[in-house]
């Protein structure tokens, strides 16, 4: 393949796939929303940006340089998504007795590791919206006298000011009206806030000087700053959670507007992704006892496990979490760890099987076209089929089975296998050829014994079986299964942690 199929995605603004094509050729800007860091990042966020990493991905196995902003929201977002409440950071300070600025630094670097933890690459810059408070009030000057109205609460944004506000989220009913914060004075139901003053006789941890008193901005100006002061206007892609096409996103692009003195919204494309769905319903964390990455690497699974169970559903689609669907994640991750260990056991060319698994220098098309250069003629198919389903707006679930079908492929060589493996790993961001299948055996962290204590008893077991005593290797088996571990017979690896998350 000396080239690669032309790229179309859906544009959230359109409610159409759309062929790509960026602003500056060669040269793809995107910015996405980030985390507001009063808390952990629970699984559902996390979707997010595995979904923003495979558009990277791709983007980069197409060849284009990305720049890519994700910010860190360390003030002005309130409790409630429907811009109703208090200040996220002001709460869970006030609740933990802690300092805010302690607080955002504890959850970024959280949020920092779920990240490294999920193989996502790290942005080329993260902005922090406490950096850019003076950017955000010069901002809201400019927009104040034709867009804003103060009330004794602070500055709102009249949302009548900019044509087809809400276009985004398909136009408003009296539904997602209802969502936004009923404060006195507003025009318009949806009208938000541009500044909220520090009520009287409060203090905040958090707030600043601004020609409309003191207080802090709201958290739909600070993406409206950051995305224009790194990125310019107008972007390519802005990207989120389906939660943010409704309000948070319309604000967005109402700013943008008022700013520009234009009707462009900002970025010429809108990419949302789905929910992460549990029986009961969309995960947040205003349910309470939400999952974490952390958690389930506690309980024994591999992070990647949970990358690999978001590639197996369409972006666009809602996925559902169960124990299940993420235990059979887990044993697809497992199949092909083994089936590239064992390519790289056949392997010729001992640097077959020391492939990136990150893009390198400048030239990420460079180096796939290096590892796909002069295939077996049976792989090139799928190599085809492959680049066509990232084409067809990040059609992963369709591209997986076929890295699945190359590393199966009976009479090719196996440094042909890895080679393609590796170049659409690149895309996937599964790590297969880095990982090894011990790797995979994570100790739950309720375990009442340890590796030690299990090769120990194995031992112990294998000579009972060598001298024909069943009973006791029966025994030692069942022991080991009920502290949580299973015991592999005829596999060179022995034993695994047994997988609970019920």
């Amino acid at each position: 393949m000396t080239d690669t199929a032309p790229l179309r995605l859906f544009n959230s603004l359109t409610r159409q796939i759309e062929p790509f094509a960026p602003i500056t050729p060669g040269q793809v800007r995107v910015y996405s929303c980030g985390p507001t860091v009063y808390n952990y990042a629970h699984l559902g966020n996390l979707r997010a940006y595995v979904f923003t990493d495979t558009l990277r991905r791709t983007l980069l196995w197409k060849g284009y340089d990305v720049t890519h902003i994700i910010n860190i929201t360390d003030v002005g977002h309130l409790t409630s998504d429907a811009d109703a409440g208090d200040d996220k950071m002001e709460a869970a300070a006030r609740a933990q007795a802690k300092s805010i600025w302690d607080i955002a630094a504890h959850y970024t670097q959280a949020f920092k590791q779920n990240i490294a933890d999920l193989n996502i690459m790290e942005p080329s810059e993260w902005t922090v919206a406490t950096d850019y408070v003076p950017r955000m009030i010069a901002f809201a000057e400019k927009i104040a006298d034709k867009h804003c109205y103060e009330l004794e609460s602070g500055l709102y944004f009249d949302s009548s000011s900019v044509p087809d506000y809400g276009a985004l989220a398909g136009g408003r009913d009296d539904a997602a009206n209802a969502r936004i914060d009923p404060v006195a004075g507003k025009r318009n139901p949806s009208d938000f806030a541009i500044w909220r003053k520090s009520p009287p006789g409060e203090q905040r941890q958090m707030e600043w000087d601004s020609p409309w008193g003191k207080g802090a901005p709201g958290w739909h100006l600070e993406c409206s700053v950051m995305s224009a002061e790194r990125l310019g206007q107008p972007f390519d892609i802005h990207t989120g959670g389906i939660d943010h096409r409704e309000i948070h996103h319309p604000n967005e692009i109402a700013q943008n507007q008022a700013f520009s003195c234009t009707n462009h919204t900002g970025a010429n494309w809108w990419m949302h992704n789905n929910f992460l769905v549990d029986r009961s319903g969309k995960m947040s964390k205003s349910k309470g006892g939400f999952t974490t990455l952390f958690s389930l690497i506690d309980r024994g699974v591999h992070p990647l496990a949970y990358r690999l169970l978001c590639l197996s559903a369409h972006y666009r689609s809602e996925l559902e979490f169960s124990s299940e669907n993420l235990g059979a994640a887990l044993t697809r991750l497992k199949r092909m760890v083994l089936a590239v260990e064992s390519l790289k056991t056949h392997a010729e060319n001992e640097a077959a099987i020391d492939m990136p698994q990150i893009f390198l220098g400048n030239n990420p098309r460079a180096l796939r076209s290096k590892l796909t250069a002069n295939l077996h003629p049976k792989l090139q198919p799928l190599l085809e089929q492959f680049d066509a389903a990232l084409s067809d707006d990040l059609m992963v679930p369709r591209a997986l089975p076929l890295l699945e079908e190359a590393l199966a492929m009976k009479k090719v060589p196996a440094d042909d296998k890895l080679h393609l493996a590796a170049a659409m790993d690149m895309a996937l961001g599964l790590n297969i050829l880095t990982l090894a299948r011990p790797d995979l055996r994570i100790k739950p962290k309720d375990a009442r014994i340890t590796e030690a204590e299990i090769e120990a008893e194995l031992d112990r077991r294998q000579t009972a079986r060598a001298e024909k005593d069943f009973a006791t290797s029966d025994a030692i088996r069942d022991a080991l299964a009920a502290k949580g571990v299973e015991v592999m017979d005829g596999d060179p690896l022995r034993w695994e942690w047994t997988i609970l998350l019920d």
